[in-house]
């Protein structure tokens, strides 16, 4: 790994604007497309891409991520990923939004610690205490959606089940990408992930549903392929860069980025999208979260030595 943090901050940024963005855009098409398919475009789409783009030099990459000793983790990489689209959505069936968003958070946090117990990472005490300040910021941001995500109905309990399984498998595909980065670039490691992710979905989708799709909710769609290289290329530079802790201390700032870009778009572009309730209780998690996760993701040599 090439230690750079500038580089591995602003591809990290990328990551979160990109994840940031996904769920708005992903709105119309959800109407009339169910979210298995939608995942499989997603693979789909990212896979001819970066076949098109540079997948013509990945052939030798390919076969050697794909044999020993290797294989465990890229098919690590391919299932956790899929696993982790799989179980959201199915988690989301049973609960609500709000609670799904606030559960998926643990993903980047059971990384964050899973990069310390297994890949011997190490974080000062004073990055504990940015987590500590970014998780407490996390509850006060979410405190009304927790406040209002009582179980009520049959399955909540199962659905928030499954959302944690998708945090956990998650952290599966965010190792098994750090293990495979010391030996492979990252694109040719989301270019397999993409295409194990089209065969492996197939079968659960209907690609005929595009068909019923509007002319702006096919851009939607291309935008939400687009957007899955774009964002996961991003991700896998990030901890080419930089250690998976501190990554995973960025990611979670997504929720953060949805809030502002649903706000803008409603107040510029005169759209009607439901935008998060934030009270100053939540305001000041806000400003928490930011704190904390720039605290956590502060690199040592700017507190031990002072220089920029």
């Amino acid at each position: 790994m090439t230690d750079n943090w500038k580089l591995g901050l602003t591809f990290a940024l990328i990551t979160t604007v990109m994840w940031g963005l996904l769920p708005l855009a992903l709105k119309e098409v959800l109407a009339v497309m169910d979210p298995l398919t939608i995942s499989w475009y997603r693979f789909s789409i990212s896979a001819l891409i970066a076949l098109l783009w540079y997948g013509h030099h990945s052939g030798p990459a390919l076969k050697s991520l794909l044999a020993r000793p290797h294989a465990r983790w890229s098919a690590l990489a391919v299932l956790g990923l899929c696993g982790n689209y799989l179980l959201y959505i199915w988690g989301l069936d049973h609960t609500n939004p709000g609670a799904s968003q606030i559960l998926i958070q643990l993903a980047p946090f059971l990384l964050l610690i899973a990069s310390v117990v297994f890949l011997g990472e190490r974080l000062p005490a004073w990055q504990w205490l940015g987590v500590a300040g970014f998780s407490v910021g996390m509850l006060l941001f979410f405190h009304q959606r927790i406040a209002a995500s009582v179980p009520t109905e049959p399955g909540y309990a199962l659905g928030a089940l499954l959302l944690v399984g998708a945090a956990i498998v998650w952290t599966g595909y965010g190792l098994a990408q750090k293990k495979l980065l010391s030996h492979f670039h990252a694109k040719d490691i989301l270019l397999l992930i993409c295409l194990g992710g089209s065969v492996l979905l197939l079968p659960l989708a209907q690609p005929a549903q595009a068909m019923a799709l509007t002319s702006q909710q096919l851009l939607l769609l291309l935008f939400a392929g687009v957007n899955t290289i774009v964002a996961y290329g991003a991700f896998g530079l990030a901890m080419s860069y930089w250690d998976a802790s501190r990554v995973s201390a960025v990611i979670p700032l997504t929720p953060l980025f949805t809030l502002l870009f649903t706000y803008a778009f409603n107040h510029f572009l005169g759209l009607d999208i439901i935008a998060e309730p934030l009270d100053w209780l939540g305001g000041m998690g806000a400003v928490l979260v930011v704190l904390g996760s720039g605290l956590a993701a502060m690199p040592r040599q700017r507190v031990s030595t002072g220089q920029a």
